[in-house]
C-alpha cells in the first residue's frame, strides 16, 4: 500500500513521535494523580461513559461550526454596516469555550495511541492548539482594541478557521486512515452454528483462553464452572484479551486497560467505548463449542 504525502511528511518530523510521548505523560500525570476520580474522568473524556462512543470527534463539531459562522459574520459586517459586529464576536466565543472541551477530550484519546498513529495525532493537537490561540487573540483585539484593528482580528479568526480545517482533515485520516478509535469489532460475525474449540479440560478455572472459532478469534473463560466467551480482540485498538488479566468477571486489556465484562460484553472501563461481542458457549460429549450470539451485545 502506498503511503500518502501526508504520512511520508509527518513520518520525517520524528520531534512529533517524542513530543506526543511528553504530552502523553502529562496527561497521564494528571488523571493519575487524581486516582480514582481520575479514572472516572478519563472515561467520560473517552465517551465510555455515559455516552458509549467516542466524545471527542462529537464535541469538534461545535467549535468548527461555530468558529464557520463567526467569519461569515465578520465577512459580512464588514461589508454591510447592517449587521453588528458584535455577532461575530459572540460566534468566536461559542467556538473557544465548546474548543476547550473538544481540546481536553482530545488529549484524552491522545493518550492511547502510539508510533506513527501517535505522530499524526500530535500533529493534530499542535494545529487545533494553534487555531485556539489565533482565536483567543481575535478575541482580545475585538474587546479591547475596538473597530481600529477589527480587520486584523477578522483576519486572524480566517487564519484560524483554515488552519482548523487541515487540522480536521488529520483528526479525519486518524479514525479513517489509521483506525484510531474505530470499533475494531464492527465486521465480527463468528459461525452461526455451534463449532468445536476444544475439549474441557483444555478450559481450567479463571483461565483466559484464545481459541478461533470459524476464523474468529474468540476468549473463553471458565469461571464458578460455567464457561462464558467474547471476542478476544479489544474493541478500542485490538489489542488480544487472552494476554491480559481476569478481575472477578472483569478482563483488562494489555495494551490500554480497557476492562470488559466477560459474561455480556459490555465495557467496564475505558478508553475502549464499544462493547464486545459475545459468543455462546457449551460442553457437549466431552467437546466445548462455540458460536456468536442470536443478539450481539
Amino acid at each position: 500500500m502506498t503511503e500518502s504525502a501526508v504520512d511520508r511528511v509527518i513520518r520525517a518530523r520524528s520531534w512529533l513521535e517524542a513530543l506526543g510521548t511528553l504530552l502523553q505523560r502529562m496527561v497521564g500525570g494528571v488523571y493519575g494523580g487524581l486516582r480514582g476520580p481520575g479514572r472516572f474522568l478519563k472515561d467520560v473524556a473517552h465517551g465510555t461513559r455515559p455516552l458509549g462512543h467516542p466524545l471527542h470527534p462529537a464535541l469538534t463539531d461545535v467549535p468548527l461550526g461555530a468558529w464557520f459562522v463567526a467569519v461569515v459574520a465578520d465577512i459580512v459586517a464588514l461589508l454591510d454596516h447592517a449587521v453588528p459586529t458584535q455577532a461575530g464576536d459572540l460566534a468566536l466565543t461559542v467556538g473557544l469555550v465548546t474548543g476547550l472541551a473538544a481540546l481536553i477530550t482530545g488529549l484524552t484519546d491522545h493518550h492511547e495511541t502510539y508510533g506513527h498513529e501517535l505522530a499524526v495525532a500530535t500533529a493534530h493537537g499542535l494545529l487545533m492548539v494553534l487555531v485556539m490561540a489565533l482565536m483567543f487573540v481575535s478575541l482580545l483585539l475585538r474587546w479591547f482594541a475596538g473597530l481600529d484593528l477589527h480587520g486584523l482580528a477578522v483576519a486572524l479568526a480566517v487564519a484560524g478557521l483554515l488552519l482548523a480545517l487541515g487540522a480536521a482533515y488529520l483528526g479525519g485520516h486518524l479514525s479513517f486512515g489509521l483506525g484510531t478509535m474505530v470499533n475494531r469489532n464492527a465486521f465480527t460475525e463468528g459461525p452461526e452454528e455451534y463449532v468445536p474449540v476444544g475439549a474441557p479440560g483444555d478450559f481450567a478455572e479463571g483461565q483466559l483462553r484464545a481459541v478461533s472459532a470459524g476464523g474468529v478469534p474468540v476468549l473463553v473463560v471458565r469461571r464458578n464452572g460455567r464457561l462464558q466467551a467474547i471476542s478476544d480482540t479489544c474493541s478500542h485498538a485490538g489489542g488480544p484479551l487472552h494476554e491480559g488479566e481476569l478481575r472477578g468477571d472483569e478482563v483488562i486489556c494489555p495494551w490500554h486497560g480497557s476492562r470488559f465484562c466477560v459474561r455480556d460484553g459490555s465495557v467496564r472501563g475505558g478508553p475502549a467505548t464499544f462493547a464486545q461481542p459475545v459468543f455462546e458457549v457449551r460442553e457437549r460429549a466431552g467437546t466445548v463449542e462455540v458460536r456468536r450470539a442470536r443478539t450481539l451485545a
